[in-house]
């Protein structure tokens, strides 16, 4: 199963990394974007670093980013960014979507 999680505020970092791993320990794949201020999570070590556990993409609003000032130093290559065109791609492809 493809599991897809936005992610539009920032108030819930502990729940993202626990649904990814704990989806990502089922064998499931995980697709997350971050829009508004879930961009603001890029800033999180932990949640910047999921994207080496496992079955992962992780992709970002630029336009949030920038909009909020959110800064992209040290964000790896893996996580994209993008814009609402990943949003629909992962809403699209994923078995499941989830909101936080």
């Amino acid at each position: 199963m493809k599991l897809g999680i936005f992610v539009n505020t920032d108030r819930h970092p502990d729940d993202l990394a626990g649904i990814t791993r704990a989806a990502l320990s089922k064998g499931h794949e995980v697709v997350i974007f971050f829009m508004d201020s879930g961009t603001r999570l890029l800033g999180n070590p932990d949640i910047r670093n999921l994207c080496a556990e496992g079955c992962i993409s992780m992709s970002f609003c630029d336009f949030d980013a920038k909009r909020l000032q959110v800064s992209l130093e040290g964000i790896p290559g893996e996580i994209v960014c993008g814009s609402q065109y990943d949003n629909a791609v992962m809403v699209n492809k994923s078995d499941r979507v989830i909101v936080l």
